[in-house]
């Protein structure tokens, strides 16, 4: 009887070394297509699309090299719209310190702190699109603010608030303190019940109080989180777009960076210039980033 011979697959064959390695490549395999397809890919094309005289549709376009970055640079008006984010670049400090304020204090086990924790949540939960309707109505001309206002005596106080130039920039970057401010409260609340009750036990021995326990023990702990939430919310400063472009389309002296990037591709079919101010947002993005990171590396130091 001819004896029956059996096939070894060529993946038992091998060291556990290396089948170790193929399983982990097979299983990155797919995330890392997804991340070259929906990411990488479209990074890519942004930066050739910048080299390009390009309306958008079709075939038709002309190689133009720097042509659009020499336009951008030597044009200040694209660039006079970032003093527009310096306002939500301060309510971004306004927005961490509330932030923190309130994850400190209902870290220290106040009453209804489950309730308090969804309401400063909810906001951030909120579609971008509904919280612009919301404070269009909030901020109209005898809308809720101006009803307050007349309701507590403050009537004089009453403006237009998304028609006057020198008030506008304040009340959007207001609406998105509100909006993403539980966004920061949740992470920082979260760094700081991670702190072992133990510490704050030996500290109250010691005779400190509140405000010594957040400096000595709450900050010390959750500082590196504190830098990722500045980071990232600067970043996001920069590049606003969602609140004005939905409450004011960028009306009234209200139009960021992002919002005329738009308006440069869709509005007017500059597809390649709008591609070459991306990628000049994309570098100022780095830039700032860099510079946090290398200020937060002395600061350690």
């Amino acid at each position: 009887m001819k004896p029956i011979k059996r096939e070894v697959p060529m993946l038992g064959t091998a060291s556990y070394k290396v089948q170790r390695r193929i399983l982990i490549g097979t299983f990155l395999l797919a995330p890392l297509a997804l991340l070259f397809v929906f990411t990488l890919l479209p990074v890519l094309n942004m930066f050739y699309y910048s080299l390009l005289e390009w309306k958008g549709l079709g075939d038709n376009t002309r190689f133009v090299g720097l042509g659009n970055y020499s336009r951008i640079f030597s044009n200040p008006e694209y660039f006079s719209v970032l003093t527009v984010s310096l306002y939500y670049l301060l309510g971004t400090f306004l927005q961490l310190a509330l932030a923190l304020f309130f994850a400190t204090l209902i870290s220290y086990g106040v009453r209804f702190r489950e309730f308090f924790k969804g309401v400063m949540f909810f906001p951030f939960l909120m579609n971008g699109v509904a919280i612009g309707f919301i404070f269009l109505y909030f901020y109209r001309p005898d809308g809720t603010l101006d009803s307050f206002l007349r309701l507590i005596g403050a009537g004089d106080a009453v403006r237009y608030w998304l028609r006057n130039p020198g008030l506008i920039n304040i009340s959007l970057a207001a609406t998105s303190v509100w909006r993403y401010m539980g966004f920061n409260f949740v992470i920082f609340l979260g760094a700081i019940q991670s702190i072992p009750g133990e510490i704050y036990d030996a500290a109250a021995i010691d005779g400190a109080n509140k405000w010594q326990q957040f400096l000595y023990i709450i900050y010390p702990s959750i500082k590196r989180i504190v830098q990722l939430n500045l980071i990232l919310a600067i970043n996001g400063a920069i590049s606003v777009f969602e609140i004005p472009y939905i409450m004011t389309g960028g009306n009234n002296g209200s139009r960021t960076f992002v919002i005329q990037t738009v308006e440069t591709a869709f509005k007017y079919n500059k597809f390649g210039l709008a591609s070459a101010m991306a990628v000049v947002l994309f570098f100022i993005v780095l830039l700032v980033t860099g510079m946090q990171n290398l200020f937060f590396k002395k600061e350690d130091q």
